[in-house]
């Protein structure tokens, strides 16, 4: 494995992390409110569908954005309806929200496009392009630094840029603005927040909303920007990775940033190498495909540490008379 090998992969991880990262920082903003939210497959298969659906409509990638965003907000407010307003169970209505996404999203494909539950192959202003940072090729020929800059970090969809650019917002919003205090203070005492005259179930209904917006733009990047349509399921188990994620940076945006950056770079060398060969022992096919799942186990499992989370979280609010 020589540099520019190594460059590449640094690409791969990029582009794979992207959706894992804005799906962490929605799970990140639901579950600091006490909402615990598995339902961030569900949200990302059907921003996906709708996106890839709408932009392969219309020809506007950015319309297929506004409608992957609004489908999956919908959903996000069937949860906070369920979660908040009725306060039933958290994890069951997560459970149902999967459940009728993956559902859903191929039996509209097929009456649409009538393609086995796919959507047609985008192309041209329905999909995503690939935006060139500032002396790109100039630094091209640069040792060391200039691959860097013009393979891996330059050359990504703007949906890549924006990923990056939530992490640090959402560290500013949750811990340096007054929102954020109350958001946080919602999710560990809402009793507290309440008698100070803060409404609990608005504050909730904010971050399932805010939730809901991310979610959708992990979908939609998938299907626009990752990849060029709708295919079946094609969430691939990533709102689950993205859950394991955010419980391995313990709910702190900087901590989910690196451990999305993870999870890509183990996807990227399992699609890159077919095995992997360590002297001793070769690794095979299997198993390498199976790593950022492997890895989702061991994290749920607690072999990574205790990480606590919210403390009212999953726990629907009963105001006191």
């Amino acid at each position: 494995m020589n540099y520019l090998d190594l460059v590449q992969i640094l690409d791969s991880t990029i582009r794979l992390s992207t959706p894992l990262l804005f799906a962490c920082l929605a799970g990140l903003f639901s579950e600091r409110s006490g909402v615990f939210d598995i339902g961030l497959e569900g949200k990302i298969l059907i921003s996906a569908f709708f996106s890839a659906a709408v932009a392969a409509l219309t020809g506007s990638v950015w319309l297929g954005l506004g409608a992957g965003i609004a489908a999956s907000v919908v959903f996000a407010l069937i949860h906070g309806l369920a979660s908040i307003t009725f306060r039933g169970d958290q994890l069951i209505s997560g459970v149902a929200i999967n459940f009728l996404a993956a559902g859903m999203t191929v039996l509209i494909a097929q009456d649409w496009f009538a393609q086995g539950g796919r959507t047609p192959q985008l192309s041209g202003s329905a999909r995503f392009s690939s935006i060139d940072l500032p002396f790109a090729d100039a630094l091209r020929d640069v040792p060391l630094l200039g691959p860097l800059y013009a393979e891996a970090l330059s050359g990504h969809t703007i949906l890549v840029y924006a990923g990056l650019l939530a992490v640090p917002l959402t560290w500013y919003v949750l811990f340096r603005t007054r929102f954020g205090l109350r958001l946080r203070a919602v999710g560990e005492n809402p009793g507290a927040v309440d008698t100070a005259g803060v409404s609990v179930v608005r504050l909730r209904y904010a971050a399932v909303l805010i939730c809901g917006v991310l979610c959708g733009m992990a979908g939609s990047y998938l299907a626009t920007g990752l990849a060029a349509s709708f295919t079946q399921n094609m969430s691939a188990g990533r709102g689950f990775i993205a859950l394991a994620a955010l419980i391995f940076a313990k709910w702190r945006p900087w901590y989910a940033l690196g451990a999305c950056l993870l999870f890509g770079l183990l996807q990227a060398i399992s699609n890159r190498y077919s095995s992997i060969d360590l002297v001793v022992i070769e690794i095979p096919n299997a198993f390498v495909l199976a790593l950022p799942y492997i890895l989702t186990v061991v994290i749920l499992a607690g072999f990574v540490g205790k990480a606590t989370p919210p403390r009212a979280g999953g726990e629907p609010y009963v105001k006191e008379r």
